[in-house]
């Protein structure tokens, strides 16, 4: 018999079942079978041990109800599901391929014991020498008829099981480029937001450097006077708490340091994003050619 489930793959058909709905572990394996038309069940020893693990890995978690145990995907189970949305709809399919495999074996089983049954009826045949059907006779006939049946039966419901595992695996492929398609486009539009309100506050960098120069530092935020009062108030306060060491070299490398520091405490708070670093950059530039000018001794 081909298999169901690939390696890791019913772990993802339960988180996809218990999307659907809470469920306990019998309607699991229940829901299983009538996804492959009867022709496959999981036994309760592979269901059971998947859905502890899942919960061990905090994807779905349970609570008790009448004495069983009724298991919910959780948000983290939920992000897993969306990030495995290509792979699911591979999945669908999988399964509609696997529903026909098994569907072919169940016929060969069929007609390879329809073919042996009708060599033991002829063989019956030709050895008696009354042309009266026996019991045995009628019952052999039956037990083919209904054999027939069966196969044609269960034929039908692999064709359209089939049929349904394909507009499924279509559907889920086109939601999950649409879930693509609306994220990128959130991203977008959250990285379009974030870069003007970065234009018109000047910047995390432009307002750390502006407090400790005194002023604008040029680049995309304006001149060298745009700050004004603000910016030399907060030059007057900007790093106070570091006395003064008497080595004006070693109190440039503390004010450094310091500078340092709160970039990478607003970066981390906020965030750094292209846009932004391409102004840090601007603003970097702007301030490193100002010092230099400041340092650099008068003629």
């Amino acid at each position: 018999m081909p298999p169901v489930f690939a390696h890791g793959r019913l772990r993802l058909y339960l988180l996809k079942l218990l999307d659907e709905a809470p469920r306990h572990g019998y309607e699991v394996i229940r829901l299983l079978e009538e996804r492959f038309q009867g022709l496959y069940a999981p036994s309760a020893g592979t269901v059971y041990p998947r859905l502890a693990k899942l919960e061990a890995e905090g994807l779905v978690t349970h609570a008790t109800e009448g004495g069983r145990k009724v298991y919910s995907i959780t948000e983290a189970g939920r992000a897993e599901l969306a990030d495995r949305g290509g792979e699911l709809a591979d999945l669908e399919l999988e399964i509609r391929d696997s529903v026909s495999e098994l569907a072919a074996e169940i016929r060969d089983d069929v007609r390879g014991a329809a073919g042996a049954l009708r060599r033991e009826m002829r063989a019956a045949a030709s050895a008696t020498a009354t042309p009266v059907e026996d019991a045995s006779w009628a019952a052999a006939k039956e037990e083919l008829r209904k054999a027939k049946q069966e196969w044609k039966e269960q034929a039908r419901r692999a064709k359209d099981e089939s049929r349904r595992a394909r507009e499924e695996a279509q559907q889920a492929r086109r939601q999950a480029k649409e879930a693509q398609e609306r994220a990128r486009e959130e991203v977008m539009r959250i990285a379009g937001q974030l870069q003007d309100q970065f234009a018109k506050s000047g910047g995390m960098l432009g307002n750390l450097a502006g407090s400790w120069l005194g002023g604008s530092t040029g680049g995309t935020t304006g001149s060298a006077g745009g700050t004004g009062a603000a910016g030399a108030a907060a030059d007057s306060h900007w790093a106070e708490d570091l006395a003064p060491t008497g080595d004006p070299a070693r109190d440039l490398d503390r004010l450094l340091d310091r500078f340092r520091d709160d970039v990478r405490d607003a970066a981390r708070d906020h965030g750094v994003t292209p846009a932004r670093l391409a102004e840090v950059r601007a603003h970097l530039a702007a301030a490193a050619d100002r010092l230099a000018q400041t340092l650099r001794p008068s003629r």
